[in-house]
């Protein structure tokens, strides 16, 4: 066949395509292989790394961040062959990265088709390869306590053949990678096609250079996980979603639409769009687009509300072209956060054609509502002050690793609502796509933050090797992916850099990615936030609000901190609302309080805020910390230090709490754990008592009454054993078997009622908690008796039959009465009959070290957890049965549909 005939197939093959194509996103998570060296690997490698001698990762979390070592890269890495990945997300065309010439790898034999790899793993994605364990132990472990003590260290490839039938030709075909940890590389038939470094951000790579149509194509994709590279657990592997996209070559660009939203009132608003088209045709195109907007309800549109005005253009082969219009909607349905409000949701369905035929049609969801950032009043939404009530979240999903699951992040959520929360940071990186739709669907306020360190390094090979090659693109891709979301009210574009401390200098840096904030979302603000910055610092002056990380509360300035070295610092609201009196203020960070589900630790401190110590709130033997929800980490504060500055302080907007669920990695103050102990619920979703203390403050009108610590001290007999109180009443009478201990109120800035001086003696304590004189709450905790049965207690009755759905089980111990056990430590057996399999089990426990893949657990405070997925397509009962030696046999039964 000559060039001749060959080019006239292929104009006839897109005529033919350009009359029907449409748009076509395929999830191509299943059926992978797998492979990881258990040594020395490949050599097909990104860039160069610095040589790391030593590194310590026990230091407090706001230690100063250091210079970064300059290496030299070498001609011999692909780093020149992946950075044009980035030029889409490169404003500059000079900046643009030129392709070298040749595929590196191209002989090596993972990438080539014929490769005999039935010896591999056999996996679907989202996959997580360290999250198995086994964990390390040891002092000098290769991966220790900051980054949770689990293999995610080294080279891991993935293999997987597609099918790309002949009817594709013409068409664009796009690899999308939502995340994959990191430094991906990927080939296709044996061609570096491209890849992208940061294990967080999601990217798409053009595979239509290197199809093979009418038959199966071998795509082939490294992973490198260095150690020394994180604070926290990063995960390991393709840990989220992978698409196979099909487009016409006259199509909407990647994440092309930013639908926004201004004069809102309930009586109108006026929507603006702005997209991106391009025409990778080999001719001029004559295009039109129009695009109507739907409500969104139940994940699927509904009635159709508006039009944007046509467009009608010729566009040149190889170009782009972009334009923003504009439309009113009457009487919108407003985006806003529970209860007051309700997350209402559009949809634009964007239509494409090409010479009067339809080449694309493009669905973006949106909301529609009113943020306003008020140095007075705090953050209005839709003209309401919404108080934020948030906390902070690392992006893993506790015993299920880094891999992205739908339901265990929505679990997550659920159990935030309850306490009340209404706002989430996401901390520090970008978060699966689908954490989003969550929280615009449940309406959750977000702070979006994309990078922890620019070029000065917190850890050895993190993202400060990458930073100067990448900042731009890293930082584009993520708000032009995320920019729709009506929950994100403000991007964080740095968390606790280093740039801090370097004057002018600093401040230059954070200019340079504000800028880009700005060029790609005109319509939120921009911080960065500041645990060392001070009001008269240059850095202060650069974000549109101010971001304040546990210095509005004060960093080590209490009498119980003052021994301690690091930050110290007095509480400073009020320096930076006298500096900047037009500026929305916010705490980013605080509290950092630490805490063991279950745990109490004595004497209990008489202040309302300390640094957990051995004999002071915390246990150098057991690794534990006291849940009297006192102790802190050495630059944190109570919960009760933070909610007493910020209502001395009234302008300030609120808080996101460090952190809302205990998270893999950064265990202080004990770096031999796995976990953190900062959690307001632990690592396997078990509610600490701080959980109450928070709920009391953020659901004041849900009448609740808690009571701490639990009353099983036979070895405490006669002694004194502190009681305490958490309540969204006002006032509170305390009674040890029945015998009234005396009625007390809340006095100012007093979150807690305590009897301090209790004598334990076994029996029923009994809160009656009452608001306004009247009866408000009550609340009975008992002493048990031995364990003699297991409860189980499962989150939902139905599992959809996808392979995917969880179920998690709770196991409760009890005792012949019904009464829990809280200080029950059995060792508990799981077993699982019918289309269901056991995942994964924890209990909370930060100190555990057996394989969260085990079957067995034992009990942690008298619970233990059980996670459930379903089979693809494997319908009926599932039976759980739980034993434990001694104890009745207990069983439960849900359902896969």
């Amino acid at each position: 066949m000559n060039l001749k005939i060959v080019l006239i197939f292929c104009l006839n093959a897109f005529s033919l395509f350009s009359a029907v194509a449409q748009r076509e996103r395929i999830l191509i998570n299943e059926d992978w292989l797998f492979f990881k060296y258990s040594g020395k690997a490949d050599p097909l490698i990104y860039d160069i790394r610095p040589e790391i001698n030593q590194h310590k990762d026990d230091i407090d979390a706001d230690s100063r961040p250091t210079d970064p070592i300059l290496i030299q890269s070498s001609e011999k890495v692909l780093k020149k062959w992946i950075l044009p990945s980035a030029n889409s997300f490169i404003k500059d065309p000079n900046k643009r990265h030129i392709r070298p010439e040749g595929h590196p790898g191209s002989n090596f034999p993972f990438v080539q088709s014929n490769f005999n790899d039935q010896s591999w793993e056999k996996l679907n994605l989202p996959h997580d390869w360290a999250i198995k364990g086994p964990f390390y132990t040891e002092n000098e472990a290769p991966i220790g306590g900051g980054m949770g003590r689990l293999p995610i260290h080294g080279v891991g490839w993935y293999r997987k053949k597609i099918n790309i039938p002949s009817s594709d030709l013409g068409k664009k075909i796009f690899l999308e990678i939502d995340g994959a940890m990191s430094y991906t590389m990927v080939w296709l038939n044996g061609h570096l096609v491209g890849g992208w470094p940061y294990g967080y951000n999601s990217f798409q790579l053009d595979l239509t250079p290197y199809i093979n149509y009418g038959g199966e194509n071998q795509l082939a994709i490294r992973l490198d996980n260095p150690p020394h590279s994180s604070r926290w657990y990063p995960g390991a592997g393709i840990y989220r979603n992978v698409w196979l996209s099909k487009t016409s070559p006259i199509h909407i660009e990647q994440w092309g639409t930013f639908i926004y939203s201004r004069e809102v009132t309930k009586e109108s608003a006026i929507i603006e769009l702005r997209y991106n088209v391009e025409n990778s045709s080999h001719k001029k195109q004559k295009i039109k687009i129009e695009t109507e907007v739907f409500t969104f309800i139940d994940e699927k549109p509904g009635q159709k509300v508006a039009t944007f005005p046509v467009s009608k253009y010729e566009l040149g082969e190889g170009k782009t072209f972009n334009e923003t219009l504009s439309t009113t909607i009457n009487k919108p349905k407003l985006w806003g956060p529970p209860p007051t409000q309700y997350p209402n949701r559009y949809i634009a369905i964007s239509t494409v054609w090409a010479n009067g035929k339809i080449v694309d049609k493009y669905s973006t969801k949106f909301g529609i509502r009113n943020i306003e950032f008020s140095p007075e009043k705090g953050l209005l939404v839709n003209n309401e002050a919404i108080k934020i009530k948030g906390v902070n979240q690392h992006h893993d999903l506790g015993a299920l690793g880094a891999a992205f699951n739908l339901r265990a992040a929505e679990r997550q959520l659920e159990t935030l609502l309850e306490m009340g929360c209404n706002a989430i940071r996401m901390a520090h990186n970008p978060p699966a796509p689908e954490l989003l739709d969550l929280t615009d669907r449940m309406g959750f306020l977000v702070i979006n933050e994309i990078f922890d360190n620019w070029e000065s390094k917190k850890t050895p090979l993190d993202y400060h090797l990458i930073f100067q090659d990448w900042y731009e693109a890293d930082l584009r891709a993520f708000l032009r992916r995320d920019r729709n979301h009506p929950s994100i009210i403000a991007w964080s574009y740095g968390n606790e850099v280093g740039e801090q401390y370097t004057e002018e200098a600093g401040a230059e840096v954070s200019k340079k990615l504000i800028s880009i904030v700005h060029d790609e979302d005109p319509t939120r603000p921009a911080t960065a936030s500041m645990n060392f910055a001070k009001p008269h610092m240059p850095f202060s002056a650069v974000s549109d609000i101010i971001s304040l990380n546990y210095q509005g509360e004060g960093i080590r300035n209490a009498p119980e901190y003052s021994h301690l070295k690091g930050i110290n610092t007095v509480p400073l609201y009020p320096a930076f609302r006298e500096k900047y009196p037009n500026k929305f203020i916010f705490s980013s960070e605080t509290a950092a309080a630490l805490s063991s589900r279950g745990i109490y630790l004595f004497p209990v401190t008489t202040g309302n805020s300390a640094p957990a110590e051995n004999g002071k709130g915390a246990d150098d033997r057991t690794h534990q910390v006291s849940a009297y929800e006192f102790y802190t980490a050495p630059f944190g504060s109570s919960a009760e230090k933070v909610f007493a500055s910020q209502d001395k302080h009234p302008y300030v907007a609120g808080e996101f709490v460090w952190s809302g669920w205990d998270y893999l990695g950064e265990p202080t103050p004990y770096y031999s754990s796995r976990s953190s102990y900062f959690g307001i619920i632990d690592l396997a979703g078990f509610k600490k008592d701080r959980f109450y203390l928070y709920q009391s403050r953020w659901k004041p009108d849900l009448p609740m009454v808690h009571i701490l610590p639990h009353w099983n001290w036979a070895s405490r007999e006669g002694e004194i054993t502190p009681v305490h109180v958490f309540t969204s009443g006002d006032e509170v009478e305390l009674f040890l078997n029945n015998e009234s201990l005396g009625k007390k109120k809340k006095g100012e800035y007093e979150y807690r009622l305590r009897w301090d001086d209790v004598k334990y003696k076994s029996g029923e304590l009994k809160a009656v908690a009452y608001k306004n004189g009247k009866f408000w709450s009550e609340k009975i905790v008992k002493t048990s008796g031995q364990a003699t049965e297991l409860i189980l207690k499962a989150d939902r009755q139905i599992m959809r039959a996808d392979g995917v759905d969880l179920c998690f089980i709770t196991v409760e111990f009890r005792d012949d009465k019904g009464v829990l056990v809280p200080n029950a430590s059995n060792l508990v057996s799981f077993n699982i009959e019918g289309p269901g399999e056991l995942i994964a089990t924890d209990n909370g426990d930060p100190t555990d070290m057996n394989s969260f893949s085990s079957t067995q657990r034992k009990a942690f405070s008298g619970k233990a957890l059980g996670i459930i997925r379903s089979m693809k397509n494997q319908k009926g009962k599932i039976t759980i049965t739980v034993s434990s030696r001694g104890l009745k046999t207990a069983k439960i039964i849900i359902q896969s549909k």
